[in-house]
């Protein structure tokens, strides 16, 4: 049960799209409860009616929230064997409710920071707004789930602190097994430039506008070209800041497929996000062998997949991100040595290991006894 699952133009739509293609793969029968277009292992439902000026804030960000058609999620939930939800809002919040009036089996996955709310509205720093949201989201959606997946220790550890009581099953989003080592020629008009790659959505918490900072102090400026693959709110920022610039940075929404080409030719990934559930962009990119630069971020899972200090920087610090960057472009026989030994490291990342693990927890939940539906757990 997801809010949006047509498009590939979010991380959480593209996990449960290769969640459930790895689930038929091995033979489970999968449908999706969601917003869009008809299609046969699917009930839709519609958006949530809103004001405009939110609907377009929202989908600036590529999301669409679902209504809550209770009709159709007790159709969805009476054919299910067990009810996965991705998000914690107000279709899922209708839909727990439903699933365990009708003790079906149901597990959750922790996929919204509170950090990806509260940037966008400019108190992303601000202690108390992600206290509350942490608090509410648990008081009002997690509370109703014995297991919740977490793609990282560090979300498992904030769930924990943040008095979540359900079990966490720590299992990463995974990897496709096209993101591979793969290198290839620069297009003729990049050749003579370094290509750094930075991939994400353009919102406040992902801090794209900190990697231009660096690239011009960088003593390697007048060779760098930026691609920066995503669509969100800041692009027209983001073009106006490039503009400073030597080389105007590229800004591109891809397919898989053109991805893994970009990557294919890049020089470095560069990560600066300031609060990051898992960041699987980063773990396609270094598992086709392309080295990671990422920021050193208290609210960030991403730092874990640094092999050492040169792929960390200090958040927020352009300098520091110049630094590095300076560091591995003085150095290619170190980047290429590092960047295989990433290309091995992110095989463990392996999507079909990772849906194994899902099912084991699927199944964990359905071999448990059935509870009241008037407990709180």
């Amino acid at each position: 049960m997801i809010d949006q699952y047509d498009g590939e133009n979010n991380g959480t739509t593209m996990t449960a799209r290769r969640l459930a293609e790895g689930l038929r793969n091995i033979g489970y029968e999968v449908k999706i409860v969601s917003t869009g277009k008809d299609a046969p292992d699917k009930f839709v439902v519609a958006p949530l009616a809103m004001p405009a000026f939110a609907r377009n804030i929202i989908s600036a960000q590529g999301m669409v929230i679902a209504g809550t058609d209770k009709a159709t999620l007790r159709k969805a939930i009476e054919w299910a064997d067990l009810v996965h939800f991705l998000m914690p809002f107000f279709l899922s919040n209708a839909g727990v409710k439903i699933a365990r009036e009708l003790n079906v089996p149901h597990t959750a996955a922790f996929h919204v920071q509170p950090q990806n709310i509260t940037y966008s509205l400019g108190m992303g720093t601000a202690k108390l707004p992600n206290l509350f949201l942490y608090n509410f989201m648990r008081n009002h959606f997690f509370k109703y789930f014995r297991r919740i997946h977490c793609p990282s220790r560090f979300i498992a550890r904030q769930l924990e602190e943040h008095g979540y009581t359900a079990q966490t099953y720590i299992i990463s989003n995974g990897v496709a097994p096209q993101f591979r080592y793969t290198k290839t020629e620069k297009p003729a008009e990049l050749q003579d430039r370094l290509i750094i790659l930075m991939i994400g959505r353009f919102s406040k918490e992902k801090r794209q506008d900190l990697l231009i900072e660096a690239a011009k102090h960088s003593r390697y400026a007048n060779r760098i070209q930026l691609i920066f693959a995503g669509k969100g709110p800041l692009k027209e920022q983001y073009i106006k800041q490039g503009r400073q610039l030597p080389h105007q940075p590229i800004f591109t929404f891809c397919t898989q497929e053109e991805l893994i080409t970009i990557i294919s030719y890049s020089d470095l990934y560069v990560h600066t996000a300031d609060a990051e559930i898992e960041a699987i962009a980063c773990i396609e990119a270094f598992s086709c062998g392309l080295v990671p630069v990422i920021a050193n971020s208290s609210q960030s899972a991403t730092p874990q997949f640094a092999l050492d200090e040169r792929s960390l920087f200090e958040a927020g610090n352009a300098q520091a991100l110049a630094e590095k960057i300076d560091y591995w472009f003085a150095h290619p026989e170190e980047r290429t040595a590092q960047g295989i030994r990433y290309a091995e490291y992110g095989k463990e990342f392996n999507h079909a290991h990772c849906v194994k693990q899902m099912v084991q927890m699927f199944e964990d939940e359905m071999q448990a006894p059935f509870y009241s539906t008037h407990s709180t757990r």
